[in-house]
């Protein structure tokens, strides 16, 4: 066992870069509950934006289009679930599960011809006279650019929510659809927006992945993370920056367990590898006491009727 062996500056920066996808899914689902739409569907937009935005980022040579692509194969399956939950009025729980079934599924198909294929490189910003600060630059400013998308998302959407009109439009239909739609909202229009952006986001993070984080495609690549992503907008109690810091929570012990099996310690794989999960849910389920801010008509399906 060597500990020495881990750069704790490597550290910091590879646990930003580990927290980005969970992070893009995270606020994304945020703004679906909001507006009252309980989406389980994370994982399948995210495994499809893994291999959508890889396809096209290999078949064009351009990272940049593979995000474009990315968000775009995300927001194109959630219009899957628009059309069960808002149109068709299925069952929200179903709708979600069975959209990640079907993620899995088409990724898996999809991604038949890409397996051991390495994407082309997704180019850091070398922030000129902040990258070269020791310690700090490689830190902070030594990152793509959809890192800072992230984090720019996160304080956009708490902004538009705390301060705006539309952000307020969008907790009230949340918190009653029927309440809102009589004050003349179109409700319907408005969640189905707010899932387009969720599946955006979604498909964001399933492509920072493969390109990103495991530049290569391999069948269920996000492992789980989409799972997390729900369980982190629970347990931050709505909250945006409560997301970000559940996002580095869990990229920080995903990182130091990979540094620490390469460090060789002397605990089963096995259980390295589980960690993460454990942990980051135990720690948010003793920090989130408050469960009042679930939006109220979450999850509630809403007849245009009423």
């Amino acid at each position: 066992m060597d500990l020495s062996a881990i750069n704790p500056v490597l550290l910091i920066a590879s646990l930003m870069v580990a927290a980005t996808p969970i992070l893009l899914a995270g606020i994304g689902e945020l703004v679906a509950e909001k507006s009252g739409v309980l989406n389980l569907g994370v994982e399948g937009m995210m495994i499809i934006g893994a291999i959508s935005g890889f396809a096209v980022a290999v078949e064009t040579g351009s990272p940049f289009l593979g995000f474009v692509a990315a968000a775009l194969g995300g927001a194109a399956l959630s219009l899957l679930f628009v059309f069960l939950t808002q149109v068709a009025l299925a069952n929200q729980v179903a709708s979600g599960l069975a959209l990640t079934l079907f993620g899995l599924g088409a990724s898996a198909l999809l991604g038949q011809n890409y397996v051991g294929i390495k994407p082309p490189p997704t180019g850091q910003l070398n922030i000129p006279l902040l990258s070269d600060i020791p310690v700090i630059g490689p830190i902070l400013f030594n990152h793509d650019l959809v890192l800072y998308l992230g984090i720019a998302l996160v304080a956009a959407v708490w902004a538009t929510l705390k301060f705006t009109r539309a952000g307020l439009i969008l907790r009230a239909v949340g918190e009653s659809h029927d309440a809102a739609h009589a004050l003349g909202y179109k409700v319907v229009r408005i969640r189905i927006l707010a899932i387009l952006f969720g599946g955006a986001c979604a498909g964001l993070g399933g492509a920072y992945i493969s390109l990103v984080r495991v530049p290569q495609w391999t069948e269920g690549m996000t492992a789980g993370v989409g799972w997390i992503a729900l369980a982190l907008v629970v347990f931050a109690s709505w909250k945006p920056w409560r997301v970000l810091l559940g996002a580095y929570l869990f990229g920080g012990i995903t990182v130091l367990q990979l540094n620490l099996q390469a460090a060789g310690v002397a605990i089963p794989v096995e259980y390295l590898a589980m960690s993460p999960y454990i942990i980051t849910i135990l720690v948010l389920v003793i920090l989130s006491k408050d469960k009042s801010n679930a939006p109220a008509s979450l999850g509630k399906i809403f007849h245009a009727s009423h």
